[in-house]
């Protein structure tokens, strides 16, 4: 009987992990593995995946867990997110089926008995970065913790688009960002206090904040009397973006790895990132990036100014960084994950 992966992400919207969870599915369907894919109803994931071949899609509601026949001739179970940890957990006490979890967030978990048994449980848990996988030795020290980090997506640039976003901020330097607008995480406020401290000494440089989220009107508040600031909300290809930036800048307050990171190297983007969580599992300061300290709006504000002014600069990082960039591939991501399901 052929093994069959089933995929769990009960998520509400559609941010990093989702898409690394839609890369995945697409490779493992490229070496024609059996997967099921269990969802929220009304997930983004299920129009983004339905076109995937050997992939039964299953939406269920709360409580997910009355759910169980959605599992059915499952071969493994494979957690993307901690609602789906929670599923998999209590399906494997119920039906044995082992299961495998994917954490994405350097955030802290509360140290109790059951998050101490859902990771201890795992056949396996994927941590993407050294930070991340610390916080899952706090809470369970005995876990079997591997890492295998994110990986980019290589989608197509749309050149005609690129060229019209291009035209719009014609004699402009792009200092761009690419997040959820979710101020408490990827700590945007800060791009724009940082325009507010160049506006008028630097009126060549321009920011652009591609995404949306919850703190929009907070952060357009903020920025209102700003003309060197574009949001552009929600875009299909982010890559469109990145291919027109000069510079990739990067706030964010926590993370667990910064997948999006991964995207902008391989668009030959030099990128300017706080040093929190797994970005530096990524970025290695003065080497492949520059890393600041976001308390310190000052220092980078000179970080960005000195790297405005000097292209070679730019130019190393970006060549230093492309040379480990199929390291994070989605085939090398997908042989580690395989590597896990046969075992």
């Amino acid at each position: 009987m052929q093994k069959i992966i089933t995929h769990l992400n009960f998520a509400k919207g559609f941010r990093g992990g989702e898409r690394q969870t839609q890369l995945l599915i697409e490779e493992l369907s490229h070496q024609n593995y059996q997967q099921k894919l269990i969802v929220r109803k009304g997930s983004q994931l299920t129009s983004r995946c339905q076109d995937i071949k050997n992939l039964e899609i299953i939406e269920i509601s709360k409580p997910y867990i009355f759910h169980l026949n959605a599992i059915k001739n499952s071969s493994i179970l494979h957690a993307h997110e901690t609602k789906a940890l929670q599923f998999a957990y209590f399906a494997h006490l119920l039906t044995k089926v082992p299961y495998i979890v994917t954490r994405r967030v350097d955030n802290a978990i509360k140290k109790n008995f059951l998050n101490n048994l859902m990771y201890k449980n795992a056949k396996t848990t994927v941590a993407l970065s050294l930070a991340i996988k610390d916080t899952i030795v706090k809470v369970s020290s005995s876990s079997n913790i591997t890492i295998i980090p994110s990986a980019f997506t290589d989608t197509k640039i749309d050149k005609i688009k690129a060229l019209k976003i291009k035209k719009r901020f014609l004699s402009k330097f792009l200092i761009g960002h690419i997040g959820a607008l979710d101020d408490r995480h990827k700590g945007q406020s800060i791009i724009i206090e940082l325009a507010k401290r160049v506006e008028l000494s630097y009126p060549s440089i321009h920011f652009i904040l591609v995404g949306g989220g919850d703190d929009e009107l907070m952060l357009k508040e903020m920025a209102k009397n700003l003309k060197n600031i574009t949001f552009e909300g929600f875009v299909n290809n982010v890559n469109d973006y990145i291919s027109i930036f000069d510079i990739f800048l990067f706030p964010s307050r926590n993370e667990g790895l910064g997948s999006i990171l991964l995207d902008v190297i391989n668009n030959n983007v030099p990128i300017v990132a706080s040093n929190v969580g797994g970005i530096p599992d990524i970025i290695e300061d003065k080497k492949n990036g520059l890393l600041f300290d976001i308390s310190d709006i000052a220092n980078l504000e000179k970080i960005i100014i000195d790297l405005s002014k000097n292209q070679e600069k730019r130019e190393q990082l970006t060549l230093n960084a492309k040379q480990k960039i199929d390291k994070y591939s989605v085939k090398n991501m997908t042989k580690s994950y395989i590597s896990l399901y046969e075992l």
